[in-house]
């Protein structure tokens, strides 16, 4: 499970730099977007594996995240399940206050980034740590329940 929750990441990179030019993958073009990542979660999901992305935006969506849901298509092709939760939509709910990552039930895998979403030390704080997995799984799964399969979905 991933989840992610902020309205802006790494500004300065240059695939968001080429998308705000105006560059846009091309779904018949698969050899032009398909990278290292995608190739992780087609195998991973081969084997049977689900792998789900939740992403709590603001609406109306800010450019980064309008350039994120613009290039999920590559997530889901790769057997990605993504969602999208309206901040709007998560009245009531209990998030985490950072983004991460959750494998098997008890690894824990925290985001850093600073206010404007550029990663900082350490970037990425690998936990083997259940119980704190188990609360973001309780936060992840009332959260995904109430959000919008990215087909669905549509940006405002």
């Amino acid at each position: 499970m991933h989840l992610e929750m902020r309205d802006s990441y790494m500004r300065d990179d240059p695939e968001f730099i080429r998308w705000q030019e105006g560059h846009q993958y091309d779904p018949a073009d698969r050899v032009s977007w398909w990278r290292p990542w995608l190739d992780v979660v087609a195998e991973t999901t081969g084997r049977g594996v689900r792998m789900r992305r939740l992403r709590v935006v603001s609406e109306p969506l800010s450019d980064y995240v309008r350039y994120e849901h613009d290039g999920t298509f590559t997530n889901v092709a790769a057997g990605e399940d993504v969602r999208w939760l309206p901040r709007s939509q998560a009245r009531g709910l209990l998030l985490p206050a950072q983004d991460g990552w959750v494998m098997d039930g008890e690894v824990v895998i925290l985001h850093h980034f600073s206010g404007e979403g550029q990663w900082t030390g350490p970037r990425m704080e690998v936990l083997h740590d259940p119980e704190l997995a188990a609360l973001y799984v309780s936060a992840y799964e009332a959260a995904w329940h109430r959000a919008v399969p990215h087909a669905e979905y549509r940006p405002v």
